[in-house]
C-alpha cells in the first residue's frame, strides 16, 4: 500500500490527485464494511488515512 519516497516524488500532479481521490473512495468504503461489522481488519482504516496524509503533503509540496 505505502509506496517508497522515491517512487511518490515521480507522481505528477494529476496522478496524486487521482490517487488523492481513490484513496478517499477507499476509505469511505472502508467506514462503511467497519460500520457493517464487515470489517475484520481494521487496522486497514489507519494505514488509508496516514497514506492520504502523505499523498496531501505531497500535493502540498508540488505546489512550492
Amino acid at each position: 500500500m505505502a509506496q517508497k519516497k522515491v517512487e511518490k516524488e515521480a507522481l505528477t500532479a494529476e496522478a496524486l490527485q487521482s490517487k488523492l481521490e481513490n484513496l478517499k473512495k477507499e476509505q469511505m468504503n472502508q467506514r462503511f464494511q467497519h460500520a457493517s461489522g464487515q470489517m475484520a481488519k481494521t487496522h486497514v482504516m489507519r494505514q488509508t488515512r496516514r497514506e492520504i496524509a502523505r499523498v496531501k503533503t505531497a500535493i502540498a509540496a508540488a505546489k512550492k
